[in-house]
């Protein structure tokens, strides 16, 4: 079961050296509109560090490919899906 889940997640393209729970920072220059304190507008999220909370690996069981597969929260309001290359592992 173990190697099965392995295997998908390398399919999918996430990195399997991060986990949930890692502590990682963004290290590209990444533009999100959502932050709590900068709501509708531009802010850009470099430097940021924040925990993985999960990969949008599965949606109702069965596997998916996502374009932002990695969820992190950076504080208790803001979360966001990156890429893995916008990500470095602390």
């Amino acid at each position: 079961m173990a190697v099965e889940i392995l295997v998908e997640q390398q399919k999918l393209g996430v990195n399997v050296v991060m986990k949930v729970g890692d502590r990682v920072r963004v290290k590209d220059s990444v533009v999100v509109y959502h932050h709590p304190e900068h709501r509708g507008q531009a802010f850009d999220i470099k430097g940021l560090e924040g925990e993985i909370l999960s990969f949008a690996t599965e949606w109702q069981g069965r596997p998916v490919s996502a374009n932002l597969p990695i969820f992190v929260q950076f504080s208790k309001k803001f979360k966001a899906h990156l890429r893995e290359n916008e990500l470095e592992v602390i």
